[in-house]
């Protein structure tokens, strides 16, 4: 391997190990940033996708392993949206060369904006609603999700986690950290039949296969870590910044349409105000948590105290009762 290419597969490594370090903990953004990256080497759409679904076979598996062995996955979910999701994507896959996606990725981005603006209110001003939590989430939702979702993650070369996560998660019915876990752990068929659909229908043209070792490689080292901090992040937060990352993602892409082929001096000042809002709603989620950390431990304080000057009572009481 000449001196060139050792330095491609560096630094795709590390793209891939950041890119899985934010999938893995917030559930997406592994194949946006693979992708976008591609793209801007000139990569063509097709060729594109399919190098990141490639090296998502490994990531999702690396990835799923890890979640699961820190008890983040809810199986029953992964099948309910993984199977669809496949479908989805090898249908995406095949017809990708023939498809134009530019005028659904506004819609789509609009949709989605929706979902991350209300996840990010609900969790940094609500936190985590225990009302529907522990509900099953019927197949009838998530076959059409996964579906669509599958679909998108294809043709776009990213959209699974975007798609499917914040529909859970504004469902309520499962922690934050199940969510990321199951979707990550379903993305796994998703990214095989997506493969598949792209050999069939593109054979290798256009895929480097240094590119997809380089993904891999760090994908895999990140998928511990990032199982390992999606358990521990409190909910509350880990649904702030989740919200805040779908919708800067997708505020990006509406930017970038045609509908409103913002100028780089007003995208700027977009940018600014919503990671200020972000940063802000960050603040106040860790704040929350704290203070209600604080009440929970001194109303656990007050119950051990009141337990203990019972059976303090109870012993004074005891030689007085034998006598």
């Amino acid at each position: 391997m000449d001196r060139g290419s050792m330095r491609t597969l560096i630094v795709l490594a590390l793209v891939g190990l950041g890119a899985q370090l934010v999938d893995g903990s917030l559930g997406m953004a592994y194949g946006v940033t693979s992708t976008t990256l591609l793209l801007a080497a000139g990569t063509n759409p097709a060729a594109a996708s399919a190098t990141v679904h490639l090296a998502e076979i490994g990531t999702t598996l690396a990835s799923g392993a890890s979640h699961w062995r820190f008890g983040n996955v809810d199986w029953r979910v992964v099948l309910k949206i993984g199977v669809p999701g496949a479908v989805g994507a090898f249908a995406g896959a095949t017809f990708l060369s023939s498809l134009s996606t530019e005028i659904a990725a506004p819609v789509m981005s609009l949709i989605l904006l929706a979902l991350g603006v209300y996840v990010l209110t609900r969790f940094t001003f609500v936190g985590l609603s225990s009302s529907n939590l522990g509900k099953p989430l019927r197949k009838r939702f998530l076959s059409p999700l996964g579906l669509v979702a599958g679909f998108v993650d294809a043709t776009g070369g990213g959209g699974w986690g975007p798609v499917g996560t914040p529909a859970i998660l504004a469902s309520g019915r499962m922690e934050p950290r199940k969510v990321i876990g199951s979707i990550d752990t379903s993305e796994f068929l998703v990214s095989v039949a997506a493969s598949v659909g792209f050999l069939a229908g593109l054979g290798h043209e256009g895929i480097e296969l240094t590119w997809v070792a380089g993904l891999l490689i760090g994908g895999v080292i990140a998928a511990p870590l990032a199982a390992w901090l999606v358990r521990h992040i409190p909910p509350r937060v880990l649904g702030s910044a989740v919200g805040g990352v779908i919708v800067v993602t997708n505020v990006r892409t509406l930017l970038n349409s045609d509908w409103l082929g913002a100028s780089g001096a007003v995208s700027t000042v977009v940018y600014v105000l919503l990671y200020l809002a972000w940063a802000g709603a960050l603040a106040y989620s860790v704040r929350e948590y704290r203070r209600n950390a604080a009440e929970e431990r001194e109303l656990v304080r007050q119950a051990e105290a009141a337990e203990a000057r019972s059976a303090a009572a109870q012993r004074e009481e005891e030689p007085a009762v034998s006598n």
